[in-house]
Formats: structure tokens, C-alpha cells, sequence
């Protein structure tokens, strides 16, 4: 035993001391610091605010508006999506409701469609909908599988024994869902709940759309009127602040509360609730929840496709060319910001995992603090850059792209982790005793071994990309069009027959993507549950 302690202590011991190579550090600091830009350059605007000044900017009937509009939105869609989802991850996961593995895919499917592709749809249905209640519809809508696909995994994994005892005790369904499922949900149930705010809190093209006025909204409109400069900066600033806000406590929730089974041996399924009368609203309950988050966006879709051009507001016609250029902008936009992301992401994954140490976990959560930068924030901080410093890329694809590698790094980084801790290190050190070099036994060895987890990691930013609109909106090169800049183009000019081609590609892109994502990498990098 006393050997056995010895031994972990001299390993534990031999890690610590282990350090990085230069050129890995170096690598990955290179997206650590690229994380970093958008954020220095809009607080250092904001700076050059005085004190007197800022204080009466802040303090404008607008900003109160502001504050109020996007709080309580938030906080309503928080309620709504968390009874929403919690309602459908029990009723799957914990009851005998008729066709459960349908509806469990039907609550995920959402989460493909982009969020101002639902508003598209609501907003072309009725133009009374663009109100508060509206927003909460579109979002409640948009992200509710972000509390229900957590909620149900943790459910799936809960020990049936708990709830078991529990009716073997006299509790009956309802109390020992309070007494002693909720506790265990808490997890799962709060990070889906901050994730939802997080979202709402940068969400822009669905609001716009709505005539909804947010921070994001009110930033864009600045910025097409010209008055971007100091007080855009301090706008920014505060909804920075507001998102960190949702991070750190995403973070806490998320690394302070595990529960862990002591019980060995094979998982079982749990037993399941007879529904009884309460089948009927529960099926009612899924059908109403389909048809608003699924069968409205795609059945509006294929209303406008079948529509004339005169059946719209405003008779715009589709023109097949420019369908065809979108769709190849998105895709080759997608391509290299997806490549880029995936480059970043390589050696600081790779930093965090075989070199763990201070240098590696402070760069790894500078990299997720992009998780919690809005896109119009980071698109306006690189606008203001490239106008002062660097002219020649303002407007320019390769600013664009980079845009897209500050946004999504955090979501590539986790699944290169994953990949990169699942695939073990001796073999890289027989690799090294059998006389490899570094780059040798990256490409033979580390890269073969984790090539399903940076698939994950490549096509999750890759649809992420495709559906973007705000950075794409602001940084995109004059003459490029994307699907998602042309649906938008298309709707504000209530021209909806004209944007349906362009949102039906890019819904079908969408769910094609995320269907390949789940079945190929899906169960292996378990990034996306799969029914």
C-alpha cells in the first residue's frame, strides 16, 4: 500500500514538473490573446469616456428601457424553457407516454433551427407578434432543448433505486419528484437555465426582426447611424458585464455540484409512471410544443416557397444565381473559419491535457471567456480596429473568419479536450522511446488517435457558422452574400417569399450537418445525445 502511495505521489510529482514546449505555449497563446483583442479594444473605448460623461450616458431614460427589456426577457424565457423542458424530459425519460423516442428527437430538433429563422417564420405568420410576448415566443422556442437535452441526460442517469425507495416509503409521483428527483437535476437544471440566459442576453437577429429593442439591437443601430464610438463602448460594456455575470455563475454551478453513485454494476432502466387519464393532455402538450417550435418555422418555410412573389408584403423575386453564390458563401466561410477555429484550438486543447499547470488552465479560461462575448460586440470591437489600425482588412474575409475563430473557440475546445484526454499518453511515449520526433508522433499517433473528437469539434463549429448572421452582418465583405445575410435582407424588406429559398437551404444545411454530427461523432465524443 505504502509502495502504492509512493508511486502516485512520484507521478503526480513528475507531472507537475513536466513542462510545456515553447513552441506549444507559444501556439496557444495565440488564441488566448486573440479572445482577449475584442474585449481591450471595447473597454479601452469606453475609457475614454469621463467619469462625468459616462455617468449621464448610462443614466438616459434608453439605457433604463434597455436594461428592462432585455432582463426581463430574460428572466421570462428562463421560467418558460425551464418548466417547458423539464415537463418533457420527465415525461420521456420517466413515463409510458406513446411514441417517446419520437418526441425526444422532436424536442431536440430546435436547437437546428436558427433562432432568427423562427422569427422569420412568426413575424411572416403575424405582424402582431412583435412584442414582448412575441420574443419570448421566439426564444422560449429557439432554446428550450438547451434545458431539456441536459435535464433528460441526467435522468437518464440517475439511479433508479432513489426513486424507488422513495415510493416504497408512501411518497406518491409528485412528492418524490420535489423530494427527491429535483435535488438531483439541480445541475443539469441551473446550467441549462444560465445557458438559456447567456444566449438570450447576445441573441440579435431574432429581436431585430421582432422590432424588439435589446443592448444588441440598440448597438447595431447605432452603428448603421454612425453614432458607434464611446457610448456604443459603454453599451457594450455593460452587456459584457451582464454575460460574464451568466458565465461565472454557469462556471460555479457547473464545477461546484456533482453527485456521484457509490453502487457498482449494470445501469437499469427505471421503472416507468402509468399516465393514465393524463395521457391524452400530455400528447396534446407535445403535439402544441411541436407545432409552435418545429411546424411553424418550417411549415411558414414552405408556405413562402410555394407562394408568389406578390403574395408577400413586398414582391420581391428570388433570383437562383444569387441563391447558389449565398449558399457557396456560407460554405467556404464556414470551411475556413471552421479550419481556423480547429487550428486554434489544437495546441491549447492539447496544453490543457498532457501540461496541465497555471500557464495552461489560465489560458484555457481566457479562451472560454469568448463564450461569453456577444458577436456584435466582438464584430464592432474589430470594425473600430481594422478602421484605426489595420485599414486594409476592414470588410475583409480574412477579418471575418478570424471573428468567427474568436466566437466559437470555446465550443471547439471542449470537444478537443474530450478527444485529446480519451487518447492515452503511453502511446505517445512509446512513440518517443522508438525514436519519433515531436511532429512524428503528432501526426502518427496523437492526431489518428483523436480524430473523431476534432471531427466533433470541426463540424460543431462548422454549423455554428453556417446559421451566423451578426458578425457576418457587420464584417462581411461588400458583394459577399451569405444565406443567413440574405434571409436577413430579404425579411427586413418584408420580401418573405424572396427569403424562403435562402432560409430553407439553410435550414436543411442545419439539420443535415447535425444529423451526420450525431451519428458519426455523436455517440463516440458524447457531444450530442442520440435517441
Amino acid at each position: 500500500m505504502h509502495r502504492l502511495i509512493l508511486g502516485a505521489a512520484l507521478r503526480r510529482r513528475r507531472q507537475g514538473l513536466r513542462r510545456a514546449p515553447a513552441l506549444l505555449l507559444a501556439c496557444a497563446t495565440v488564441g488566448a490573446l486573440l479572445v482577449l483583442l475584442p474585449l481591450a479594444v471595447t473597454v479601452l473605448e469606453a475609457t475614454g469616456v469621463a467619469g462625468s460623461e459616462a455617468v449621464s450616458l448610462l443614466w438616459r431614460p434608453l439605457v433604463g428601457e434597455l436594461l428592462l427589456n432585455t432582463i426581463g426577457l430574460v428572466f421570462a424565457s428562463v421560467v418558460v424553457t425551464s418548466v417547458v423542458g423539464v415537463t418533457c424530459a420527465w415525461l420521456v425519460e420517466r413515463t409510458d407516454l406513446p411514441g417517446r423516442r419520437a418526441f425526444a428527437v422532436l424536442a431536440a430538433v430546435p436547437l437546428a433551427i436558427p433562432p432568427f429563422i423562427t422569427s422569420y417564420a412568426w413575424v411572416s405568420l403575424s405582424s402582431n407578434l412583435q412584442d414582448f410576448t412575441g420574443a419570448l415566443l421566439v426564444v422560449g422556442s429557439a432554446y428550450m432543448p438547451l434545458v431539456y437535452l441536459p435535464v433528460a441526460a441526467a435522468l437518464r442517469g440517475m439511479d433508479p433505486a432513489i426513486e424507488e425507495s422513495g415510493r416504497v416509503l408512501g411518497l406518491g409521483p409528485w412528492r418524490c419528484f420535489i423530494r427527491l428527483v429535483m435535488p438531483q437535476l439541480r445541475p443539469a437544471l441551473l446550467g441549462g437555465m444560465l445557458l438559456v440566459a447567456l444566449n438570450v442576453l447576445v441573441e440579435f437577429g431574432a429581436f431585430a426582426l421582432l422590432r424588439y429593442r435589446t443592448f444588441t439591437t440598440q448597438l447595431y443601430a447605432q452603428y448603421r447611424t454612425g453614432l458607434a464610438g464611446p457610448s456604443s463602448a459603454l453599451l457594450a460594456t455593460v452587456l459584457i458585464l451582464l454575460c460574464l455575470l451568466c458565465l461565472a455563475l454557469e462556471l460555479k454551478v457547473r464545477g461546484g455540484s456533482t453527485y456521484a453513485s457509490l453502487t457498482r454494476g449494470a445501469r437499469r432502466s427505471p421503472s416507468r409512471y402509468h399516465l393514465g387519464w393524463t395521457m391524452l393532455p400530455a400528447l396534446l402538450f407535445f403535439v402544441a410544443l411541436a407545432f409552435a417550435t418545429i411546424g411553424v418555422p418550417l411549415g411558414m418555410i414552405v408556405f413562402w416557397l410555394t407562394q408568389h412573389n406578390s403574395a408577400a408584403t413586398s414582391a420581391a423575386g428570388v433570383s437562383w444565381p444569387l441563391l447558389l453564390q449565398a449558399t457557396a458563401g456560407s460554405l467556404s466561410l464556414a470551411l475556413a473559419g471552421a479550419a481556423l477555429t480547429l487550428l486554434l484550438a489544437l495546441p491549447l486543447g492539447f496544453l490543457s491535457v498532457r501540461y496541465p499547470g497555471r500557464a495552461a488552465t489560465v489560458l484555457e479560461r481566457i479562451a472560454y471567456l469568448g463564450q461569453g462575448v456577444p458577436g456584435i460586440v466582438v464584430a464592432l470591437a474589430l470594425v473600430t480596429l481594422a478602421i484605426n489600425l489595420l485599414q486594409p482588412l476592414y470588410q475583409s474575409a480574412p477579418l471575418l473568419v478570424v471573428a468567427y475563430a474568436i466566437l466559437f473557440l470555446p465550443l471547439a475546445l471542449v470537444s478537443v479536450r474530450a478527444a485529446f484526454t480519451q487518447a492515452q499518453s503511453r502511446l505517445e511515449d512509446a512513440g518517443r522511446v522508438l525514436g519519433l520526433g515531436p511532429f512524428a508522433v503528432a501526426r502518427r499517433i496523437v492526431l489518428p488517435l483523436a480524430a473523431p473528437g476534432l471531427g466533433a469539434a470541426g463540424a460543431l463549429v462548422f454549423v455554428a457558422i453556417v446559421t451566423e448572421l451578426t458578425t457576418t452582418l457587420l464584417l462581411s465583405p461588400i458583394g459577399t452574400q451569405t444565406l443567413a445575410t440574405q434571409v436577413w435582407a430579404d425579411t427586413t424588406t418584408l420580401a418573405f417569399a424572396a427569403a424562403a429559398p435562402y432560409a430553407a437551404t439553410m435550414v436543411a444545411l442545419s439539420l443535415i450537418s447535425t444529423w451526420i454530427l450525431a451519428r458519426r461523432f455523436g455517440r463516440s465524443a458524447g457531444i450530442i445525445p442520440v435517441g
